[in-house]
C-alpha cells in the first residue's frame, strides 16, 4: 500500500490524546497484558483516547481495543514498511500510515498530551528516551 492510499479516516478526535508507548507482543508474563487493558480502561474511562503505534497485535493491540471497549478514542500511526509486520488495526477513530518511524513518533508527540510507556523492546526504549529528551530540552 502507498503511503497516498493510506486508509486514514476522516474521523477526528475529540477527546485529549494520551500517547501510550509499548511492544507488538504480549510478553512473556500475563501480567502484563491485564495490567495494559486495565491501564487503558482507566484511560477512557477519565475521558482520554489514545495514540499509540496502531497495531492490532500484542500489548499495542490489547490498549486499543480496551480503550475503543471503554468509550475512548483511539488513533494509530504506523509506518508503511511495518503494515506487513503489526498488522494495522482496521478498527480505530483515526489511522495514519508515514513513511519513517520518525514521523510516526512526531506525530503521536504532537497529537498527544502526555506519555505513558509499557513493556516493549528496543523501540519501545528508543521511544521513552525520546520524549524524555524533549521534556528535558522543554519541546514538549
Amino acid at each position: 500500500m502507498a503511503v497516498n492510499d493510506s486508509p486514514i479516516t476522516s474521523v477526528k478526535t475529540t477527546q485529549p490524546l494520551i500517547a501510550l508507548y509499548c511492544g507488538s507482543r504480549a510478553g512473556n508474563n500475563p501480567i502484563y497484558r491485564e495490567k495494559a487493558i486495565e491501564l487503558a480502561s482507566g484511560i477512557a474511562e477519565q475521558g482520554f483516547g489514545l495514540v499509540y503505534g496502531g497495531a492490532s497485535i500484542g500489548l499495542m493491540g490489547q490498549v486499543a481495543e480496551s480503550v475503543l471497549a471503554h468509550g475512548g478514542e483511539a488513533v494509530g500511526v504506523i509506518p508503511e514498511f511495518m503494515l506487513d509486520y503489526e498488522v494495522a488495526h482496521a478498527g480505530l477513530t483515526e489511522l495514519h500510515v508515514v513513511e519513517t518511524m520518525h514521523e510516526r513518533k512526531a506525530m503521536m508527540a504532537e497529537r498527544a498530551s502526555a506519555f505513558i510507556a509499557l513493556p516493549g523492546g528496543l523501540g519501545t526504549f528508543e521511544e521513552i528516551l525520546e520524549i524524555a529528551t524533549w521534556g528535558q530540552l522543554n519541546q514538549h
